[in-house]
């Protein structure tokens, strides 16, 4: 799940994750948190430069291939922008 806002101010792109322990324990929730920060790396050109992307990862993501956690955050980045 994301939510996007894009602001009038030049502050720059701003992107942040949202990992509850619904997802599971540290080690899981720190495992996600990394590979949504990798993920996220390759569409920060993409995204307006005054941009706040919030990323909230579900209970699934805990077991999600990589490969799918990057179509997961691919679709959501397209129902997002603009």
């Amino acid at each position: 799940m994301t939510h996007l806002l894009v602001g009038d101010d030049d502050s720059g792109l701003r992107i942040g994750f949202v990992v509850s322990k619904a997802v599971g324990n540290a080690v899981a929730r720190n495992r996600v948190k990394r590979r949504l920060r990798h993920l996220a790396r390759e569409h920060v050109s993409t995204l307006p430069g005054s941009a706040v992307l919030v990323v909230r990862a579900l209970p699934a993501a805990a077991t999600a291939s990589y490969a799918d956690l990057g179509a997961d955050l691919d679709r959501c980045l397209r129902r997002v922008q603009p």
